[in-house]
């Protein structure tokens, strides 16, 4: 008896907080995906890490070595003023040749600053840059990405929303499934144009890139990651990248363009009928009211799929309007005629 109850009650609390348990349960599995991650990156990277402070300490005693003249206080200096240099994108390697702040390299900049990317190579230095980057950007985030989401729509009425509707109309899918299709295609596409294709050209121009750490640029970058340890166009050879100003101006297009591609497979994957219904699992009860465009999709697929079986064992019914026009065709088809009467029945009738 009491464990019937138990039972029931158990039943009865999961039906009421249904949204709150997958919520708390979404919660949890993000955490354990933070820490399952951080335990993967800290396997694989801390050895690494070991062996470079080993190999930078060996380099410093041979140098020191060498050359006894140079006391390591002054070595250690030196390392100091070159590695704070080098934080505000100022390197000693090359320090004549690579310019941060001209106007394609300022361009590039903002672009990173306003998409939010920030690679970190380029950073203002002086204190009026510091105040201005603060005020640039707290008016220019919001307005980019104001004109990112009008861009994207846009887009989308032509990428996404036509050519799923036309297929629908031609090919009698359901809708739902159909969307999922072009989402996997769309996503292929892009990555294809976006991520392969550019990898292979940088491989090809930077001369210290493997196509893994090209793959790993364009995907960091067009994430909006911005880690910064790749950025392109900041080899010391000019043999390499013989225009660097048109070379840096390509890129900042190809990120801006990229980006605009890659929200646009975003938001199509987060509008298809699967995903919509996914995230109604974790709403609050006095929220999950599917809205009407859902509504009508999920609706338009069930019944899309039962439509054609209905009509086929339904009498056809014609509307009144359809029935009117057809008695007039008929009167109209058959002309009046006087009805003769015969001479025995007027005489009857006189």
């Amino acid at each position: 008896m009491v464990v019937s109850c138990t039972r029931g009650w158990c039943a009865r609390f999961m039906d009421r907080h249904q949204s709150a348990l997958n919520f708390a349960l979404l919660v949890v599995g993000y955490i354990l995906y933070l820490l399952i991650g951080a335990g993967i990156f800290s396997a694989i990277e801390l050895p690494y890490e070991q062996e470079l402070r080993r190999e930078l300490r060996e380099a410093q005693q041979d140098f020191l070595s060498n050359n006894p003249c140079v006391s390591e206080a002054r070595l250690e200096e030196l390392l100091a003023r070159a590695l704070e240099a080098s934080n505000y994108g100022v390197s000693v390697l090359g320090n004549d040749t690579n310019r941060n702040w001209d106007f394609v390299s300022s361009l590039f900049f903002t672009s990173t600053v306003l998409t939010t990317t920030g690679y970190g190579h380029s950073v203002p230095l002086s204190d009026e840059g510091k105040a201005f980057c603060i005020f640039y950007s707290i008016f220019g985030i919001p307005v980019t990405l104001f004109f990112l989401t009008v861009v994207v729509q846009r887009i989308m009425a032509v990428v996404t929303r036509r050519p799923v509707s036309y297929f629908h109309r031609r090919w009698a899918m359901s809708k739902s499934k159909l969307a999922a299709i072009h989402a996997t295609c769309l996503a292929l596409i892009i990555a294809l144009l976006f991520l392969i294709i550019p990898a292979w050209i940088f491989v090809s121009l930077e001369s210290d890139w493997d196509f893994l750490e090209s793959l790993y640029f364009c995907f960091i970058s067009l994430t909006t990651i911005g880690l910064g340890d790749y950025v392109p166009g900041e080899t010391h050879s000019k043999e390499a990248i013989p225009h660097p100003t048109l070379y840096r101006l390509a890129i900042t297009i190809y990120l801006l363009l990229g980006l605009v591609f890659v929200l646009v497979v975003l938001e199509t994957c987060c509008e298809l009928p699967q995903m919509k219904r996914l995230s109604h699992r974790f709403y609050q009860e006095n929220v999950k009211e599917l809205d009407s465009e859902t509504t009508n999709i999920i609706n338009s697929d069930h019944l899309s799929e039962t439509s054609d079986h209905v009509t086929n064992h339904l009498p056809v019914i014609p509307s009144v309007s359809e029935q009117a026009a057809s008695l007039q065709r008929d009167n109209k088809s058959t002309p009046y005629s006087a009805i003769s009467v015969s001479p025995t029945v007027d005489n009857k009738l006189r």
